[in-house]
């Protein structure tokens, strides 16, 4: 019986590994995708948050009209936030919108009132408030 030839399994020669190349291309491939999605994801969090605050602020507007309803009287922020007699808070205390600036109650014609949040910009009268009564084309 002929013994079977030795054959390496691997060239000991050649080492193995990623070229530059390689690396280079991959490197390009990664950058050009974060420039791609990384403002998408920026963008799409700037919308969650006037999303939540239009949440919020229609939450608050309903809870102020139950208020408006059972007290006969117009509500504001400290007694919506401040236990009633029987113990019953209409909104948690602290609330805040999502760029932490108070919610606010303002009191319209005919004993209407509105809710708002003054958006990112936190200032009054500026195109990014949110409204109660005001509804935003999508």
């Amino acid at each position: 019986m002929k013994p079977l030839p030795y054959t390496p399994r691997h060239d000991s020669s050649r080492q193995s590994g990623f070229t530059l190349i390689e690396i280079m291309v991959v490197v390009v491939i990664l950058g050009l995708l974060a420039t791609l999605v990384v403002p998408n994801l920026l963008e799409m969090g700037e919308l969650a948050k006037v999303k939540k605050a239009e949440s919020d602020v229609n939450t608050i507007y309903n809870q102020a009209k139950f208020f408006k309803l059972t007290n006969n009287k117009q509500p504001t922020m400290e007694e919506l936030t401040t236990p009633d007699a029987k113990g019953k808070t209409f909104i948690e205390s602290g609330t805040k919108d999502p760029w932490d600036h108070d919610y606010v109650i303002r009191e319209l014609e005919r004993g209407k009132f509105e809710v708002m949040s003054w958006g990112p910009d936190g200032n009054e009268g500026t195109e990014d408030d949110i409204s109660s009564t005001v509804k935003k084309e999508k």
